[in-house]
């Protein structure tokens, strides 16, 4: 049993379950849509973002119909933006597959996108869950806010830490955010209980993201995305602010100058990860990853003889601190 399966255990029928109600929520009676939305299904990720959903609630209550409403309106939200990301970045590769943008083209991608989330307001309409698609349509807004702050911040060739924060609290953060609000809306009328687990989710979507910029450091590149991907695509991730918070002023002229190239050689990226390792900014940052961790966990404290909702909860969360790509 691998180990996101042991975490699965608590809500193991509940995600089998939501395998059928998921794809019942984008049925099409158009031939293309339909291919493509079962290549979307077929091609599925880890289904962290429905864990979330579900072993909130699980710790929390007791799952219901709205729980799955919640699952489903985040996953639909979710592989909308992928599809849109992948147009955006023109990107040809998603989870080891071909992208929706690599097999039918950017006008379809875009279309498909749109029509996931048009499936999303429909469900929550439908269902009169308006709250569920209060919380979700916030998450819709700070994405894109965010998304639209690190394309600014991209022309920079560097950022302050607070700089960086903002972007990732709404870019990342703020969709882990809305699974663990939603779950928890999804059992409960109480609203500070809600806001609770929103913090507690937006924590654990910051660390998701320090760990994202870690593996960018610590990869070998024959996994996943290459080693160096966001120095090559001119992204100040967290590691780097650190490292230049602690070099002297030559280097940091020295680096901010390759980083600021628009087109890096193999070299050049290897004399920045070397940089950054020389300066402990790998260290630092995963410091500060398992400080905002521990934050989230103490959030769920109260909870902890709940019930083994809580224990998978919290196995979830090391998981995504822990985890190799």
């Amino acid at each position: 049993m691998s180990q996101l399966d042991k975490i699965k255990s608590p809500i193991r029928d509940e995600m089998k379950d939501f395998e059928s109600y998921f794809r019942d929520s984008m049925k099409t009676s158009i031939p293309l849509l339909d291919v493509i939305l079962n290549y979307i299904v077929r091609r599925k990720g880890k289904q962290m973002r429905p864990m979330f959903v579900f072993l909130t609630a699980r710790m929390l209550g007791e799952i219901n119909s709205s729980t799955y409403t919640a699952a489903s309106l985040i996953e639909l939200l979710h592989n909308a933006t992928l599809i849109h990301d992948d147009v955006v970045d023109k990107s040809y590769r998603r989870r080891g597959h071909f992208s929706i943008n690599a097999l039918w083209k950017s006008k379809i991608s875009v279309l498909v996108g749109d029509y996931l989330l048009s499936r999303g307001l429909l469900l929550s309409v439908r269902n009169k869950e308006y709250d569920l698609l209060e919380i979700v349509s916030h998450a819709v807004q700070e994405m894109s806010e965010g998304e639209l702050l690190q394309v600014r911040n991209s022309r920079k060739v560097y950022i302050s830490e607070q700089e960086y924060f903002k972007v990732v609290r709404k870019k990342t953060a703020s969709l882990i955010a809305s699974c663990t609000a939603c779950g928890a809306r999804s059992v409960s009328r109480d609203d500070g209980l809600i806001e609770t687990m929103r913090d507690f989710g937006e924590k654990i979507g910051i660390a998701f993201q320090i760990k994202d910029d870690l593996l960018d450091y610590e990869r070998s590149g024959t996994i996943g995305k290459p080693a160096g991907n966001d120095i090559k695509e001119k992204k100040v991730t967290l590691p780097l602010i650190y490292a230049l918070n602690q070099a002297s002023s030559k280097e940091k002229r020295d680096i901010k100058r390759i980083f600021g190239r628009s087109r890096k050689n193999g070299r050049q990226v290897t004399q920045i990860i070397e940089f950054v390792r020389r300066h402990d900014g790998l260290g630092q940052a995963r410091s500060k990853m398992e400080q905002i961790r521990n934050e989230a966990l103490q959030m769920l404290s109260p909870y902890a003889s709940q019930n083994e909702g809580y224990n998978s909860l919290v196995e979830l969360v090391d998981f995504t601190v822990n985890r190799t790509k």
